[in-house]
């Protein structure tokens, strides 16, 4: 019997029997499709990242992914977490592109704003990389504006007016927020009223490092807000910092941050709680005033009156 398949002149791609049996008995498509797409890539990209090529959304592909996990036609996840761009970014061709923004108004809208907002005209990859957070990640275009205008508004607080952020700079935080799960338009802006707050103590916390009124270096920033939300307030750093110097005779940001997780880790946060614990024990638990003993004196000198009295 002849061949019903059209040989293409193709380099072939190896499918056991074994595999076919196990995703023929599952009976799901989206399983077969996705593990014919990493065939065709040999295996060596992360599924996740033929999100583009299957032109599907993160939900479908996840779902994919777990059966190919169940089946173990793949190896086991190392975790749940949304990937990091630069690993397992999908990566949207021009057509891809062109598609979306011919039959999504919202999406084409949301690209129009962001061009204004940026100050310029987006590029293929870069309308991919707005894609992906919509698509890919699912993070709707309300709230992909929003993150756009944060990057936005910290570079130029950052760096000055002007300043522009560049699209993988605003990828890597819808990442980031994707993990943090913010997904919606109030979840955006519970960040953002956070966010501000934070930026706002920023300065106490510098003057109490002895680090003048400068904006801290993006490094610097991750250990104050690192320490903020441990829920140290800037005269608790102080007490760190002296330390610090009186250890180091210099200022070290790691010595200081290891300062702050011990006394995290005791539940020490206030410079009330920290100069209590660094008390020595007979300062915590002072002894019996005079004349708390008194009445014990009183009693032995009842017993020696009587005792010289009958004559012992």
């Amino acid at each position: 019997m002849s061949s019903v398949l059209i040989h293409t002149g193709d380099e072939s791609v190896t499918f056991t029997s074994r595999a076919a049996k196990r995703l023929l008995e599952r009976g799901d498509g989206d399983a077969a499709l996705l593990y014919l797409a990493l065939l065709r890539h040999h295996g060596a990209v992360q599924p996740r990242a033929l999100a583009g090529e299957l032109r599907w959304d993160r939900p479908r592909i996840e779902a994919a992914e777990r059966t190919l996990r169940e089946l173990e036609l793949i190896a086991p996840a190392a975790q749940e977490l949304p990937p990091a761009p630069a690993d397992e970014r999908p990566t949207y061709q021009r057509a891809d592109v062109a598609e979306r923004l011919e039959r999504s108004a919202e999406f084409r809208s949301l690209t129009e704003e962001v061009e204004r907002k940026l100050g310029k005209k987006l590029t293929t990859p870069d309308v991919g990389v707005l894609l992906g957070l919509n698509d890919y990640l699912g993070l709707p275009a309300d709230v992909i504006y929003l993150l756009v205008c944060h990057c936005v508004e910290r570079v130029a607080q950052r760096s000055g007016p002007g300043r522009r952020p560049g699209m993988k700079q605003i990828e890597k935080e819808g990442y980031a927020w994707a993990r943090m799960g913010i997904d919606t338009q109030a979840a955006a802006a519970d960040y953002l009223r956070k966010y501000a707050q934070r930026q706002g103590a920023l300065p106490a916390y510098m003057r109490v490092l002895r680090l003048g009124d400068r904006m801290p270096a993006p490094s610097e920033e991750r250990y104050l807000t690192a320490w903020q939300e441990m829920g140290f307030p800037p005269e608790a750093v102080a007490l760190a910092y002296d330390k610090t110097v009186l250890k180091c005779h210099e200022f070290k940001w790691a010595y200081c941050n290891g300062i702050l997780r011990r006394w995290h880790q005791a539940g020490l946060h206030t410079v009330a709680e920290i100069e209590a614990a660094d008390r020595p024990p007979s300062a915590r638990h002072p002894a019996p005033s005079t004349a708390e003993k008194q009445p014990e004196d009183v009693t032995w000198m009842k017993k020696y009156i009587e005792q010289r009295d009958k004559g012992v």
